[in-house]
């Protein structure tokens, strides 16, 4: 029979035709499986080549199930790019092996050693709370089972990420019976067209060789992956009844929540910055890299403990789940991106003080929670683009931050509970890499400009989701396992707001800043979902909205000693003292010319 009416087209994968090529070369007893390394019929010596590990394997009789986990974010909680450090084009840049000389984020092992506070103290402790619990359990109990073989599969490079993945399993103590990371070549010495490839390869061998097993399960995260190998297993079995070598086999593909993670923002940028530094000492043709900022907000910035003094104000309804709220609570918007100079005058400059008072808190649709303010001096003046000064507390995933300016009605405060705060003008930014040879390059405006709504890519339906705000930190290279982190203990924890200047962990912020856990708001790039379309990362990164993280970093420009008060400056629509529309309890004045076009904007932001 020939291969053609044996495969279907919707097989056309890497699997059918790998094997549509050993079928047609007739190499084996199974035609279609490909030949162990030596020429024999497929056993465990033959699997054994695929491990990292130096063990033997269990006898082909004792084995009836076979149970095969995934690494990345499914047993361990990977970091993965913050979408709070970095613009779009930059995460999609990042995670694009053609994009650095040494493959990029999931290709450095210098990456997933920073995972916490780096190895040499995450080891001692088997990196707590970085693991993703439930499937621990469940690869204990496969241990534990005596007929059933427990295999670690992971699509990482065998020569860069074995000894590190031995060391994590081993702190943990999973006893693995076989650890197999993607080779250069399989042990026959055939390349892999892409790492599903090379993964189902691997799984042939491993049904091949313990051919009494009855059941294989593989435990995996991303979903379109999950589909891919129910589709090889199916292939598989169809196959079995055309030219049996082990008879069919009862598979099931686990799908498994996505638990990723965050480096502390200090160390995920000088890592980039290290790879930039090798990338730029190697490379003879491509373009040579290079960290920039681009501004994204000018606002007035509140300190930590007044954020949590604002936000206490309101009270969030039980039934709103904790990971489905983003805080805020930390600025008084003046303008989107940097501010104008006529503008940037009439506040004061960077870094210029100014008192306020809260006045009254709002809801809206259930969804949106914010604080009312005014200047604590009648005299003063003051600039925002929204319709009266506010400060968003609080909002509800997939809320949009341009309808808090719907608010009509404000609740003043009990007596007793309102407060006078100070404030510093001041940026928040976001980083980009750019080529040095495109200086005056700026994605700015491809980053702020992006829409909220998830996207599906053709290649692995991912995408990520964008949030603006800042790194913090220094941009030198670091040690294998050396290196200041920020944070909260570990790093561990998502900041309450962010970072200004430093990352800060713990807080009540959840999905909103470097450190691991809940922290993950947009679905990761692995090493299965390479684009060729963005192999260079300009203009085809993921498109990202200011969904799950919002770290920040007030940035002063140099110019001069800040005043000592602010300049007059007339706040939007309002009266030359800036208190125009609106009373309190009332209904807040119209938009300003122009604030509807920038409300755009300002959604893709928050």
């Amino acid at each position: 029979m020939r291969t053609s009416g044996l495969l279907s087209s919707a097989m056309a994968s890497a699997y059918s035709a790998y094997h549509g090529a050993a079928r047609a070369a007739k190499a084996t007893k199974a035609p279609w499986a490909p030949v162990p390394p030596d020429g024999s019929p497929f056993t465990v010596t033959a699997l054994s080549r695929w491990s990292s590990l130096d063990k033997t394997l269990p006898a082909v009789g004792k084995i009836k199930a076979l149970h095969v986990y995934d690494f990345d974010n499914t047993l361990f909680k990977s970091p993965v790019p913050n979408p709070a450090v970095w613009n779009g084009p930059t995460i999609g840049l990042l995670v694009t092996p053609e994009g650095f000389h040494n493959g990029g984020w999931w290709h450095d092992n210098r990456i997933l050693a920073a995972t916490g506070q780096g190895v040499e103290k995450e080891e001692p402790r088997a990196w707590e709370g970085w693991w993703n619990e439930t499937v621990v359990q469940l690869a204990r109990l496969t241990i534990k089972q005596p007929d059933a073989l427990c295999v670690l599969l992971t699509g990482r490079s065998e020569n860069a990420f074995a000894d590190l993945l031995k060391r994590m399993v081993a702190a943990k103590g999973l006893d693995f019976d076989l650890v197999s990371l993607k080779p250069r070549a399989s042990p026959s010495n055939q390349r892999f067209q892409s790492t599903m490839h090379f993964k189902q390869v691997f799984l042939n061998a491993l049904m091949e060789t313990y051919r009494e097993a009855t059941e294989i399960r593989v435990y995996e995260d991303r979903p379109k992956h999950t589909a891919r190998f129910r589709d090889f297993f199916q292939e598989y079995n169809r196959l079995q009844g055309v030219a049996a070598t082990r008879g069919p086999i009862s598979a099931e593909v686990v799908q498994v929540a996505e638990s990723s993670a965050r480096l502390d923002p200090v160390t995920e940028v000088a890592e980039v910055q290290r790879m930039i530094n090798l990338h730029n000492d190697t490379v003879v043709q491509q373009s040579k890299l290079k960290i920039n900022t681009s501004v994204v907000i000018t606002s007035y910035l509140l300190n930590d403990d007044d954020s949590k003094k604002m936000f206490n104000l309101v009270d969030i309804p039980d039934h709103v789940a904790r990971d489905e709220l983003k805080i805020h609570s930390d600025n008084i918007l003046i303008c989107l991106r940097p501010c104008p100079s006529y503008i940037l005058d009439k506040v004061g400059g960077m870094g210029s003080k100014m008192l306020w008072k809260v006045t009254g808190t709002a809801c809206y649709n259930n969804s949106i929670w914010a604080a009312r303010v005014r200047p604590a001096l009648s005299t003063a003046r003051y600039h925002t683009d929204n319709p009266v000064p506010l400060v968003v507390l609080a909002l509800v995933k997939g809320a949009r931050i341009a309808d808090a300016a719907k608010i009509a009605y404000w609740h003043p405060l009990p007596k007793g509970q309102s407060f006078e705060f100070e404030t510093t003008v001041g940026e928040k930014v976001i980083l980009r890499v750019d080529r040095e040879d495109h200086p005056g390059y700026d994605q700015q405006s491809a980053s702020a400009g992006t829409t909220s709504k998830r996207k599906h890519a053709e290649d692995e339906g991912w995408v990520a989701r964008n949030a603006h705000g800042p790194h913090g930190g220094r941009n030198e290279p670091r040690g294998y396992h050396s290196g200041t982190r920020g944070g909260g203990p570990r790093g561990r924890g998502s900041a309450f707001r962010g970072t200004r200047g430093s990352a800060r962990g713990g807080g009540r912020g959840a999905g909103r800043g470097g450190g691991r856990g809940k922290g993950a708001g947009y679905q990761y790039r692995s090493l299965d979902d390479v684009d060729p379309r963005n192999q260079q990362g300009w203009g085809h990164g993921p498109q990202v909205s200011y969904d799950d993280a919002y770290p920040r970093l007030h940035q002063h420009r140099s110019q001069g000693p800040p005043p000592t008060g602010p300049k007059a400056s007339l706040g939007r629509g309002g009266s030359h003292h800036g208190g125009g529309g609106g009373r309190e309890g009332g209904a807040g004045r119209s938009l300003a010319s122009g604030q509807a076009s920038n409300n755009a904007d300002l959604e893709s932001y928050y």
